[in-house]
């Protein structure tokens, strides 16, 4: 979420708080309304809003202010929401699509080590039934040892 509480807006000579001048509401899923509360303050929000640090771009309508944000997505075109942000807010694809093959190569180590841990926990049980099949070994028949040893591998 953006920081509107982070602008400032000069009106009269006096500094204050977007959120002291106006009302931000959602119009529907995507833009927003900015609504003052005294509509000659218009034109300072605009300006505040426009040259704020988050570069934002407001359209006036009427008596209100309409914003959306534009994002760049890797898997849609864009995906809209209520200002427009500059390109250095915008996701940058090869940077997620690096982090992306760290992460599964990362990924791909963690499974292998899971992986052999449980091939030698697996070996290590075989190992000990082994062992106790040929210690027991006298108390059934010979055939019947050689099929659980082979039953084992």
């Amino acid at each position: 979420m953006l920081e509107l509480d982070q602008i400032t807006v000069e009106t009269e000579g006096v500094k204050m708080q977007l959120n002291h001048l106006a009302v931000v509401s959602a119009i529907d899923s995507k833009p927003l309304s900015v609504n003052p509360y005294d509509p000659n303050t218009l034109k300072a929000l605009e300006s505040a809003i426009f040259s704020s640090p988050l570069g934002l771009n407001p359209k006036v309508d009427g008596q209100r202010l309409i914003a959306a944000i534009l994002m760049q997505n890797c898997l849609n075109n864009f995906f809209t929401a209520h200002f427009i942000l500059p390109s250095i807010y915008a996701i940058d694809c090869q940077d997620i699509l690096a982090s992306m093959d760290k992460f599964s190569r990362l990924c791909a180590k963690v499974v292998a080590k899971s992986s052999e841990d449980v091939k030698q926990s697996i070996r290590r049980a075989r190992q000990k039934a082994l062992g106790t099949i040929k210690k027991a070994g006298s108390c059934f028949p010979k055939d019947e040892a050689k099929r659980l040893e082979k039953e084992m591998n």
